[in-house]
């Protein structure tokens, strides 16, 4: 039997020594929503001392410690699974979003609109203005394997235009999946799925939840005329061959997935194969 929510708003923050961009986060927050909003910072494991300061020095601020660095998708999870019933509508975001003025209200009429959607994303900018494309297909084989060989040479190729939806209109609509950084999930739709997937460390975790809810009979809905900006990479940034090496490791796992049994073991070997090769070959900062 599901657990009956109520409609109070909770934001669940994953931190992982996220600096000064958490003041920035919490500080737009309050212009994000007129309504009472209490936070959990669900921390892997900082050092620097941001997630501690925050919970002590803000009102509606709690800390909640995963004992380790566990990943995006299972500090979600445990930073959900704190709040109590009264808790019926959940963001889960990055520390480093800054919030539009109004930006959750205008999710949460969103929600209003669409009884049977799960999950609500903003339009989300980068720093420079340019929109990033947050709203997306299911990655099947074809698109998936057509973009990852041909997207860094031929970056307009028709497989990366329908994956992200390059061509669809900035609109409210139905998605595959939303971007993970800045995500609205009705909990009893987050609890129908069991959450995250806590096998994906980093990447991927996000749009395995959209396909998974969708398979659930939710919708995926992209609210654009509620607005982010997201300052990205400030965490993965100090380990960027790590976090290369997590992302192919989760795109592996996402069609595995999909396509299991001795059917499929040839598509697998080929696509783990393939990952590899694309690994070695992924420039890094240096």
């Amino acid at each position: 039997m599901s657990a009956e929510y109520g409609s109070e708003l909770a934001v669940v923050i994953v931190t992982y020594s996220p600096g000064e961009t958490l003041d920035r986060c919490l500080d737009t927050l309050a212009k994000a929503t007129e309504r009472p909003v209490h936070v959990v910072l669900a921390d892997n494991g900082s050092t620097d001392g941001a997630p501690e300061r925050a919970a002590a020095e803000r009102e509606n601020v709690t800390l909640v410690r995963t004992g380790g660095n566990l990943g995006y998708g299972t500090a979600a999870n445990r930073g959900v699974a704190s709040l109590d019933p009264s808790y019926g509508w959940i963001v889960v975001a990055n520390p480093d979003v800054e919030w539009g003025d109004g930006a959750l209200d205008t999710l949460l009429d969103a929600a209003s609109r669409w009884p049977r959607g799960g999950s609500f994303g903003p339009l989300i900018k980068e720093p420079n203005g340019a929109v990033y494309p947050s709203a997306r297909l299911v990655p099947s084989l074809g698109r998936g394997i057509g973009h990852a060989v041909a997207g860094r040479v031929w970056r307009g190729n028709p497989w990366t235009r329908a994956y992200k939806q390059t061509d669809t209109s900035v609109a409210e609509r139905t998605a595959g999946w939303l971007s993970g950084s800045c995500l609205l999930v009705r909990r009893s739709a987050f609890d129908s799925v069991d959450g995250f997937d806590p096998r994906y460390f980093m990447y991927f975790e996000d749009v395995d939840l959209g396909d998974r809810l969708g398979r659930a009979g939710w919708q995926n809905i992209y609210v654009p005329s509620a607005e982010v900006v997201h300052i990205q990479g400030h965490s993965t940034a100090r380990a960027s061959d790590a976090m290369l090496a997590a992302h192919h490791a989760s795109a592996y796992r996402y069609i595995a997935d999909r396509h299991r049994g001795w059917q499929w073991a040839p598509v697998r070997w080929a696509v783990r194969a393939g990952l590899a090769v694309r690994l070695k070959l992924e420039p890094r900062k240096s």
